[in-house]
């Protein structure tokens, strides 16, 4: 079954960047779509992105659209969102997930990784 970790969170000033990275293991990463969610404190879950087993389409919350891009290599078995133009309101935070098809609704995906947190400071 494939595990899934986030690594690359942090604490950034408004404006700035920063990559996270989700790296799978223990199973087939490339036959699966993976997603991006957020919870900031307080807050439900939010989905901010996902992408195709295949990278050959994505899907973007509106609040993120322009400022994120998730992207994924099947050879290494990672993905990626890069998130520039971060606001406070991006604090949260942020998971990757397995999904059998790109989609939005959480409940969709059944494999979550831990977690990374993302501060933006204004």
């Amino acid at each position: 079954q494939v595990q899934l970790v986030e690594s690359g969170g942090g604490l950034v000033q408004a404006g700035g960047s920063l990559r996270l990275s989700c790296a799978a293991s223990g199973g087939t990463f490339s036959s699966f779509a993976m997603g991006w969610f957020r919870q900031a404190p307080g807050k439900e879950r939010e989905f901010v992105g996902a992408i195709t087993w295949s990278a050959g389409a994505t899907h973007y919350a509106n609040s993120v659209k322009g400022r994120f891009t998730i992207s994924r290599d099947n050879a290494k078995n990672t993905g990626n969102l890069q998130m520039n133009g971060l606001e406070p309101e991006d604090t949260a935070v942020y998971y990757c997930a397995a999904a059998p098809a790109l989609t939005s609704i959480g409940s969709v995906y059944n494999r979550w990784g831990q977690g990374t947190q993302v501060t933006v400071s204004s």
